[in-house]
């Protein structure tokens, strides 16, 4: 499915490219405000699917953007780049429900209120057509991305106590997962995006601790992810124009 929409992305470009037209290369990028959300559940002692509640995240450090744009003409074009995020997911439910293995009614924590903050920096590498007025900055886009989770974080809240663990490469989480993203670039350079990760976050494989309790990620039915995001992008021409529309100061000295 990701081959033929890479396929898919480059033959439209190829076939709607206007021979007369010239070809514009440049680079874009900036921040990025991301607002996300999941959908976790695990199985449960008695072999039934327990959805687990989530919480929505909201993160804007540290993330950054930078885009290689090929526009074929002022209609059709395309990018690629690199990016770093901040992404993962909240839950908060009974302990229960957190996905500890081999624990039952007799534990001192089993009908307390939990929270499990896992995040892991990520970097990714997109690919997207934009359909659009690309000489005004005005463009719908839409592609597939994959990202590199490569340094990863657990934070537990429990009794207004917290426990966090971080480590590089984790095999708590899946190494490479894929993405689907739509969104529209506005002309003052507000970007909107969402996104939706087409693989699990969590590497239901690991088997080890967690916060001193035996874990069993194959405990976990789903981890999936998706977010909406707010971005300001600007491209090199648009910078140049606010640089160039700022009068220089000249300070007098007496």
């Amino acid at each position: 499915m990701k081959k033929r929409l890479i396929i898919a992305i480059l033959a439209t470009a190829l076939i709607t490219i206007d021979s007369n037209a010239q070809v514009s290369v440049y680079r874009s990028g900036g921040g990025e405000m991301i607002f996300s959300g999941a959908d976790v559940s695990i199985t449960a002692a008695d072999l039934s699917t327990v959805d687990v509640n989530t919480n929505t995240r909201f993160t804007l450090f540290f993330h950054v953007q930078q885009f290689l744009n090929v526009d074929l003409n002022n209609r059709i074009g395309f990018y690629t780049g690199g990016a770093i995020r901040n992404v993962g997911l909240i839950k908060e439910d009974l302990y229960q429900n957190m996905g500890f293995a081999g624990i039952d009614d007799t534990h001192p924590n089993w009908n307390k209120n939990t929270k499990i903050k896992r995040r892991s920096y990520s970097l990714g590498f997109p690919l997207a057509l934009k359909v659009g007025m690309l000489d005004k900055h005005y463009f719908f886009y839409a592609g597939g991305e994959y990202e590199w989770m490569f340094h990863y974080k657990q934070k537990l809240f429990i009794d207004d106590n917290k426990t966090k663990y971080n480590e590089w490469f984790s095999d708590r989480v899946n190494t490479w997962i894929p993405s689907l993203f739509a969104g529209f670039q506005f002309p003052g350079g507000l970007n909107l995006k969402f996104k939706y990760y087409m693989k699990d976050f969590l590497n239901t494989e690991f088997q080890g601790e967690d916060f001193g309790q035996a874990v069993d990620y194959s405990q976990f039915k789903s981890t999936g992810m998706w977010y909406i995001s707010m971005a300001l992008v600007f491209d090199q021409k648009q910078i140049k124009k606010m640089m160039e529309a700022q009068p220089i100061q000249k300070t007098a000295y007496r």
